[in-house]
């Protein structure tokens, strides 16, 4: 009989691990409690192209919240190609957002439509009007950070939510300015420059509003794979963000941003070269820069 290795135990209980996960309950969960925030706090603004994007990618937001005291708002950008599943998949993002504590904001009835380059190039009419939702949603926050996803994120509607921000942050006032976060999950960043620690509390709490999104995730149990996705954001995150060659941090999960500033009408650096925001430094210490 051949011997069973010690890498082969670890993959078989990885593939355990991973059907075990899919008897876990989806949804459900009570509500985290949480601090409660200054009137005047800081806001942090996730434009999620689609229910659930707020739950994958929002591990630097999260630790906003809760380590420097943000208010998360998402905006809810759309509600899905799939006209029959809006209200239910409102539904699900209203209660995947009261789990983790962060408000919701709707865009209009039934989420924008048609968000992607092709609506842009040629419907300009129709583009001019989801520019003006976003633009307002913009001027009334006034956030001190905004997350969204980045220009060659693949989706059509990722790719179309980076466009849409970034015409309604040219529509704000000269004196508008704002911490942008760019955000990946279909398609890989060329140059990123910030990998954030995720704790395995935050990743746990992340998966459990994830599940939240009943009818996704029961037709596909892609929540089950973002611990593996975070992982390799770490091997991935250790040279493109880090530098080609260096010494990988020692995160077991974490997710890759791209962090400018909004100010005087155009995104500007923040910092020189890429940085690493390990769990035992506060989130708001990425903002910190010569012109922050």
């Amino acid at each position: 009989m051949t011997e069973v290795g010690p890498y082969r135990t670890y993959v078989e209980a990885i593939a355990r691990l991973h059907r075990d996960g899919q008897a876990l309950p989806l949804g459900g969960a009570t509500p985290l409690s949480a601090s409660a925030l200054a009137a005047d706090a800081p806001q942090v603004l996730i434009f999620s192209p689609h229910p659930d994007d707020e739950c994958i990618i929002g591990s630097l937001a999260l630790r906003l919240q809760r380590e420097a005291g943000f208010r998360v708002v998402n905006v809810a950008v759309t509600q899905g190609s799939n006209p029959a599943r809006r209200e239910g998949r409102w539904d699900e993002l209203a209660a995947a957002c009261a789990y983790l504590g962060i408000e919701l904001v709707a865009t209009v009835p039934g989420g924008l439509e048609r968000i992607n380059a092709r609506t842009r190039a040629e419907q300009p009419d129709h583009w001019r009007g989801c520019v003006d939702v976003i633009a307002t949603i913009l001027a009334q926050h006034r956030p001190a950070v905004i997350l969204c996803p980045h220009e060659t994120d693949w989706n059509s509607s990722h790719v179309g939510t980076h466009l849409l921000v970034m015409d309604a942050l040219a529509r704000q006032h000269p004196d508008f300015t704002c911490h942008v976060v760019e955000t990946e999950f279909w398609g890989a960043m060329a140059t990123p420059n910030l990998m954030v620690e995720c704790s395995t509390t935050d990743l746990a709490d992340l998966l459990t509003a994830l599940s939240c999104h009943v009818g996704e995730v029961q037709r596909n149990p892609y929540h089950l794979l973002v611990p593996a996705w975070m992982q390799d954001n770490v091997r991935r995150g250790g040279e493109v963000v880090g530098g080609q060659g260096g010494a990988a941090p020692d995160f077991v999960f974490a997710t890759i941003y791209r962090l400018r500033q909004w100010r005087a009408g155009a995104l500007h650096q923040v910092h020189e070269g890429g940085r690493t925001l390990p769990v035992t430094a506060r989130a708001d210490s990425i903002l910190a820069g010569p012109d922050a």
